[in-house]
């Protein structure tokens, strides 16, 4: 069997909007109007703290698939303003949002809890990037939203190979750069975090055998597994991780703008950039050769993410451990590509209703389990019941 990214297809029903003439889909999906939609097809649970847990209309499985969504659109009309990370999240939201993550991926682990037949992952992707909203590659909803999806192995085995060349299995071309040049001030930085739970994968030791992925990115196994997610502690260190790459690609990028800039203004750790990144040959000589591309040539200038782009997740690994990870973010690409899973999405309605009751089964049992925790209430669509 080869080892590689697998490309799987993924039937969906159409979803019944049509974009008003003139608008482009990126603006349009932003709207309040189609966020509302997106709560009565699909929307699952909604609390006081504008958490909406709602089905994937356009999943990457119709195995187990929904997010969480920070459902701002009513109280904050421009999609730019709107919080598109935890670390925007005000403190009584956080809170329920890491609530209501632990007992998403806790419930995913009890319905599969064999890691050599299903392949588990939660997690976020970047929404600020800062070409304008229109843009190929800009998100189809700009706000914070989680991921929580289950792949069947055996689907990913008989799958065909993916392309490595596809742009969205990388990041832009810069992972090549990274990979080449600053893997090891990375890892050294990271490391300064002060991580108790977390701990350290060293190497390939994390990639998933069937895929090979994730390559080789800074990776730390959560002592405890699941139990761990229930201690307060552990997003807090997630909150580390994140904070600590926003502070690297921020430097990095500031570089690459202003030769010689010092530490950013909205930094977390400034003493470890100041010893870690801005005296490391490497990072420095990296930046240069950005900036010197970036002078030389338009079109690479233009897709450059000036802000940081990210995807954050927590997998289940092939000897069942969980795993955090986190890597820059390419253009366009999804949460699953972080693991080697390139979806393409079909439209086809009876294909996706063969596997809708069981999906829909298992979602509105998820839900309950919210109700019970006091993390919501339920939702009434013409596709179950409140």
């Amino acid at each position: 069997m080869s080892i590689g990214p697998r490309e799987i297809s993924v039937p969906f029903r159409p979803i019944p909007l049509d974009v008003p003439e003139g608008m482009k889909p990126n603006e349009f999906f932003n709207s309040p109007e189609n966020l509302a939609d997106l709560t009565n097809n699909n929307g699952l649970l909604t609390n006081a703290e504008d958490l909406l847990l709602y089905r994937k209309a356009l999943g990457h499985s119709n195995e187990f698939d929904c997010s969480i969504i920070y459902n701002t659109s009513q109280s904050i009309l421009n999609p730019l303003g709107r919080p598109v990370r935890r670390t925007q999240l005000p403190n009584n939201v956080r809170k329920v949002w890491n609530r209501m993550n632990q007992i998403v991926i806790a419930f995913m682990l009890e319905h599969y809890p064999d890691p050599e037949k299903h392949l588990v992952l939660a997690g976020e992707a970047s929404l600020d990037s800062t070409w304008p909203i229109t843009s190929p590659g800009v998100p189809s909803i700009r706000m914070l939203h989680n991921h929580f999806i289950v792949f069947d192995k055996q689907q990913l085995k008989d799958a065909k190979v993916a392309d490595t060349n596809n742009p969205n299995l990388t990041d832009g071309g810069q992972h090549s750069l990274f990979a080449a040049y600053m893997q090891d001030v990375y890892v050294e930085f990271l490391s300064s975090l002060d991580l108790k739970i977390l701990k350290p994968i060293v190497g390939e030791a994390s990639g998933l055998s069937l895929t090979g992925y994730p390559q080789g990115l800074p990776s730390w196994e959560i002592s405890g597994g699941i139990g761990s997610l229930k201690n307060i502690d552990f997003w807090k260190e997630y909150d580390l991780v994140l904070k600590g790459f926003l502070d690297f690609y921020r430097t990095f990028f500031a570089q690459v703008s202003s030769r010689n800039s010092g530490v950013p203004d909205n930094a977390y750790f400034t003493k470890e950039i100041e010893k870690t990144l801005l005296f490391n040959n490497c990072f420095l000589s990296a930046a240069k050769k950005v900036r010197d591309q970036c002078i030389a040539d338009a079109r690479y200038a233009t897709s450059i993410r000036w802000q940081p782009a990210f995807k954050q997740l927590i997998y289940r690994d092939d000897q069942g451990r969980l795993v955090v990870t986190i890597s820059q973010n390419s253009i366009g690409n999804a949460i699953t590509e972080l693991l080697g899973v390139v979806v393409k999405r079909t439209p086809d309605a009876k294909g996706y209703e063969k596997s809708e009751p069981a999906l829909i089964e298992k979602l509105l049992k998820l839900r309950s389990r919210l109700v019970e925790a006091d993390l919501g209430h339920g939702i009434k669509t013409k596709y179950w019941d409140k």
